[in-house]
């Protein structure tokens, strides 16, 4: 039973709980945006309704799950963690390359609270001699903010927790891992009460794409009736291998554009 966990429930958990450290990081920092520019009413309003729709889409998910037959459900769920870590895993790497920008928190953070602040001025204009004040205006306009964060982030942690976990039974390994990493970034983000800047966000992803596209490799064979030498113990070797593609590529890309500036 422990062997089964540290071959296939541990993974599929360390996925997801990387993964949802990266996209709870982000929905915060648009968050805290919102609690410090307009205040926390429309920012917890905002968030609290974008859970309750997550929550929903999970409850409806999850025992449409059990219908599907599961070198169907095996195939589908490889098919699309390999699409989705290819992208994550793509960015990665030409970040890591140096071709596309770091990710930055605290551009992020004050990015979001101009953009709200150059909202309130128009809003405030464009009210004039109305009589909705541009206050309410402005708190819809948070807390829609707030909503809009939290449901496209979380939408993403649902469809990994889902696609993650279905392959062999593991939702709740999955949905465990994502509930520990949004608890941890939440925690530190109100105690810190500010963007969280030092999570090394670039390489998180950077591992989670290499994660994914071997989880997608490896149930994707497994839903067209394939086997793997060794089992589920395969997986460590193509996590090694794609991390070790994933690394030369991000060399290859560096020397490219270092050859372009010649």
């Amino acid at each position: 039973m422990q062997d089964a966990f540290w071959t296939a429930g541990f993974p599929v958990l360390a996925a997801v709980f990387l993964a949802t450290i990266v996209e709870i990081v982000e929905a915060f920092t648009i968050v805290l945006a919102v609690g410090t520019t307009r205040g926390w009413k429309p920012a917890l309003a905002g968030t609290a309704a974008a859970l309750g729709v997550l929550a929903l889409v999970v409850l409806a998910l999850g025992p449409a799950l059990a219908l599907i037959p599961i070198h169907l459900l095996q195939l589908v769920v490889g098919v699309l963690l390999l699409l989705f870590g290819l992208g994550w895993l793509r960015k990665a790497i030409l970040r890591a390359a140096g071709v596309l920008a770091l990710h930055d928190e605290d551009a992020a953070f004050a990015k979001e609270t101009a953009a709200l602040a150059r909202r309130e001025v128009s809003q405030g204009l464009m009210q004039g001699s109305e009589e909705a004040s541009p206050e309410d205006a402005m708190a819809f306009i948070a807390g829609l903010t707030a909503f809009k964060a939290v449901l496209l982030e979380g939408l993403e942690v649902a469809f990994i927790v889902v696609a993650a976990g279905a392959g062999h039974g593991l939702l709740l390994e999955a949905s465990l891992g994502a509930l520990a990493a949004t608890v941890l970034v939440l925690a530190v983000g109100l105690i810190l009460h500010r963007p969280l800047s030092r999570v090394p966000e670039n390489a998180l992803k950077f591992g989670v794409g290499v994660l994914l596209v071997a989880f997608g490799v490896f149930w994707t064979v497994e839903g067209l009736g394939g086997e793997w030498p060794g089992g589920e113990l395969a997986l460590a070797g193509l996590v090694a291998f794609h991390l070790a593609a994933a690394l030369v590529l991000v060399r290859l890309a560096a020397r490219r554009r270092e050859r372009s500036r010649i």
